[in-house]
């Protein structure tokens, strides 16, 4: 029905995509002695996917992935790093996503735009997924779940 909305909250496989595209800082990064002195334009291009954020019912973004801060820590990143190449930069921005953001799953894209005359850019886009949490861990969650609706596991009435 027109103006009905599908509540996706209990599907495993639903995502919401917070994106960056366009964002370019510069940086010292490269394997060649021209680039490793004065510092490049790289472009990053990220999307980072959370289980269906609690935002979209709360309307508030510490509910979610908040794109300035993440923002603010790609100017840090570029500032601080000793990447070499874009790989492990690459590498570097899904952890970071994966693990200081906690999104599930990550998309980024590093170009140094002008690399060549004859190209508009060159680079690598990699996809990263947090890892399944170990069977002991998932138990662990499956018995604090029963215990938490007031039944013990293991006890027969």
């Amino acid at each position: 029905m027109p103006g009905q909305v599908t509540d996706h909250s209990s599907d495993p496989q639903a995502l919401d995509i917070i994106f960056i595209d366009g964002f370019v800082g510069e940086t010292v990064i490269g394997i060649h002695h021209d680039e490793l002195h004065d510092p490049q334009p790289l472009r990053i291009d990220l999307a980072a996917g959370l289980p269906r954020s609690r935002a979209c019912d709360t309307d508030h973004i510490g509910d979610t992935i908040d794109y300035s801060v993440v923002r603010s820590a790609l100017h840090e990143m570029l500032a601080g790093h000793s990447y070499r190449l874009l790989e492990a930069f690459a590498e570097g921005v899904a952890a970071l996503l994966l693990e200081r953001f906690g999104a599930h799953w990550v998309r980024v894209r590093v170009t140094k735009p002008g690399k060549f005359p004859d190209v508009d850019g060159v680079g690598v886009m990699i996809e990263r997924r947090r890892p399944a949490p170990p069977a002991s861990a998932r138990h662990t969650a499956e018995v604090l779940s029963l215990l938490g609706a007031g039944m013990v596991p293991g006890e027969r009435r």
